[in-house]
C-alpha cells in the first residue's frame, strides 16, 4: 500500500472522485501543510494555520500509480483558481501536492510544467496529516442531498 495527499479545495468536494477509482483502497478528509498541531475545521478554516483542506489516498500502487492520481486529481480541480477551488476562498482551499518521494515530486512537477501551473499549484514536502473530524469523513455518503447541494453552489461540475 502507497499514500498519496492532495489539497483539491473542499474536502468534501474531492473525496467521491477517488473513492471510485479502482486500486484506490481509502480516502480520508484532513488537515496537512501548516505547522500547528492537530488543527480542528474551525482553525483551519479561519486560515491560520497554514494547513489546506486534504485528502490522504490509500492505494494498491499494484493496481494503481501515482502518475494516474496526479491525472484523476488535475481532472477535478481548476487550476488557473491560485485563491481557492470554486466558492471557496484561502489559503486552506488552494491546490497542493504533497509528496513522500523524490519520485513522486518529480511526478508532480512534470505534470504541473506540462500544464502550465506552477504558480497556482504547490508541490510541498509532506510534513504531517491530521483526520478532519469524523463528522466530514465520506460526507458525501453520510449526508447525500446536503453534499449535492454542496457540489450545485460551489460551482463545481457533477462528480
Amino acid at each position: 500500500m502507497k499514500t498519496a495527499y492532495f489539497a483539491g479545495g473542499c474536502f468534501w468536494c474531492i473525496t467521491p472522485v477517488f473513492t471510485q477509482i479502482p486500486g484506490v483502497l481509502s480516502v480520508t478528509s484532513g488537515y496537512c501543510g501548516g505547522d500547528e498541531a492537530s488543527p480542528s475545521y474551525e482553525d483551519v478554516k479561519s486560515q491560520t494555520t497554514g494547513h489546506r483542506e486534504t485528502v490522504k489516498i490509500d492505494y494498491d500502487e499494484s493496481r494503481l500509480s501515482y502518475p494516474e492520481l496526479l491525472d484523476v486529481f488535475f481532472r477535478n480541480v481548476d487550476i488557473t483558481d491560485g485563491g481557492g477551488q470554486f466558492i471557496d476562498r484561502g489559503r486552506s482551499y488552494t491546490l497542493a501536492i504533497y509528496y513522500t518521494s523524490d519520485e513522486e515530486k518529480a511526478a508532480a512537477d512534470a505534470k504541473i510544467n506540462a500544464l502550465g501551473c506552477k504558480d497556482t499549484v504547490s508541490v510541498e514536502a509532506y510534513k504531517s496529516f491530521y483526520d478532519a473530524e469524523e463528522y466530514h469523513q465520506n460526507f458525501y455518503l453520510k449526508e447525500p442531498e446536503r453534499f449535492k447541494e454542496e457540489i450545485k453552489v460551489s460551482g463545481r461540475k457533477n462528480i
